[in-house]
């Protein structure tokens, strides 16, 4: 049986608008080479959310397009790991919190192409507010 065509042409679209959501948006931090000057320790940047990876991982805007997208790893939450109980809830609720608004991180070490950060929103932590929200830390990196 034969799709109509209308059907398969918006299944295209819509794969095609999904398959970006995969790969890695965030491009402000070179996988190999220094860190830009305004993302070394000690430097505070800003922007809105444009992307949340896991429960502790998101991308910040500092300009336009991706490769102004800073990945920002939370320094003071340790999300448990999308393939743990509880990461789908903690990365559910770090959308919620922060998708889509603007953000203030103070930079710390770099990781991979990642910024570790801690970061606010409205002069309140990131990982405060999630603890609030009842998530559970349990990550690689909990202390």
């Amino acid at each position: 049986m034969r799709r109509p065509l209308l059907a398969t042409a918006l299944g295209l679209a819509l794969g095609a608008l999904a398959c970006p959501a995969l790969a890695d948006p965030c491009k402000a931090v070179p996988d190999r080479g220094p860190t830009p000057t305004h993302l070394r320790p000690g430097s505070t940047f800003s922007g809105r959310v444009v992307h949340v990876i896991d429960g502790d991982g998101l991308c910040v805007a500092t300009g336009l397009g991706p490769t102004n997208w800073v990945e920002v790893r939370l320094e003071d939450f340790y999300a448990p790991e999308l393939s743990e109980p509880g990461g789908d809830r903690a990365k559910a609720a770090l959308r919620k919190l922060a998708l889509g608004r603007t953000v203030t991180c103070r930079a710390g070490r770099r990781s991979y192409d990642r910024v570790v950060a801690r970061c606010e929103l409205a002069g309140r932590s990131l990982a405060d507010r999630l603890r609030s929200a009842g998530i559970q830390e349990g990550g690689r990196g909990r202390r």
